[in-house]
C-alpha cells in the first residue's frame, strides 16, 4: 500500500526516534508499504518519520545509483534500530534531495565513509563499512531518525535562498506527484 509522505513543516520529522523491536505489530507489512512508498514516489531511501512514525527504521535501494557507483547496483536494505558508529574519510559535496521537501536539491558535506550498526528485518545484529554513494543515503536517511533534515546542514546562505521555497512546501502550495500529508497548523481562536 503507498502511504502518504509528510511534508516538511510537520513535527515528527523534527523528533528523535524510538527503538523498534521484535514484536512490533505487522512489521514486514510496514516495511513492505514503506518500499512500494518509496517506488511510487521515485525515491532511493525512505524512513518511518517520513510517514508519521517515530520508530528507528528506514530502508533504502541505491540501483538507481549504479551508473555513479558501482557499489550501488542491486544495494537493497532495511535498517532497523541503526547506530552510526563512526563517519570518517574525505568530505565530499554531493546534491541532495528529500521526498519530504519536494524540488529542493542542494549540496550537502558529508563523510565519505560510514560504520553502522543495525538489525535487518529478522533483528539479526549486522555492523558493516559503507562508502561511497550508498555511505551518503545510509546517513541521509540516518538522519531522519535523529530529527535532522539535510537543509539542516546546509550553509546559511543557501538556507536563505530556499526559504521561500521551504514556505511554500510548509504551506502545501507544491504538486508532486506522489501522496504527501501536509502539516496543518491549528488556527488560533
Amino acid at each position: 500500500m503507498i502511504l502518504p509522505i509528510y511534508s516538511y513543516g510537520n513535527p515528527i520529522l523534527k523528533e528523535k526516534t524510538l527503538p523498534v523491536d521484535k514484536n512490533y505489530k505487522d512489521l514486514n507489512l510496514l516495511i513492505s508499504d514503506m518500499f512500494d512508498t518509496m517506488y511510487a514516489a521515485n525515491g532511493v531511501g525512505l524512513a518511518a518519520p517520513q510517514i508519521g512514525l517515530s520508530i528507528r527504521l528506514f530502508i533504502v535501494d541505491c540501483s538507481s545509483f549504479e551508473e555513479l557507483d558501482s557499489k550501488a547496483a542491486n544495494f537493497k536494505k532495511i535498517f532497523i534500530n541503526p547506530k552510526i558508529i563512526f563517519e570518517q574519510g574525505e568530505n565530499e559535496l554531493f546534491e541532495e534531495g528529500c521526498l519530504s521537501i519536494p524540488n529542493i536539491r542542494e549540496n550537502v558535506l558529508r563523510k565519505n565513509i560510514i560504520k553502522i550498526e543495525y538489525d535487518d528485518e529478522n533483528f539479526v545484529k549486522k555492523n558493516e563499512i559503507y562508502d561511497g554513494i550508498v555511505s551518503r543515503v545510509i546517513q541521509h536517511e540516518y538522519d531522519h531518525l535523529e530529527g535532522t533534515l539535510f537543509i539542516d546542514r546546509l550553509k546559511q546562505i543557501q538556507k536563505t535562498l530556499i526559504k521561500r521555497k521551504l514556505r511554500d512546501i510548509f504551506n502545501g502550495k507544491i504538486s508532486t506527484t506522489y501522496k504527501m500529508k501536509f502539516f496543518k497548523k491549528l488556527k488560533k481562536i
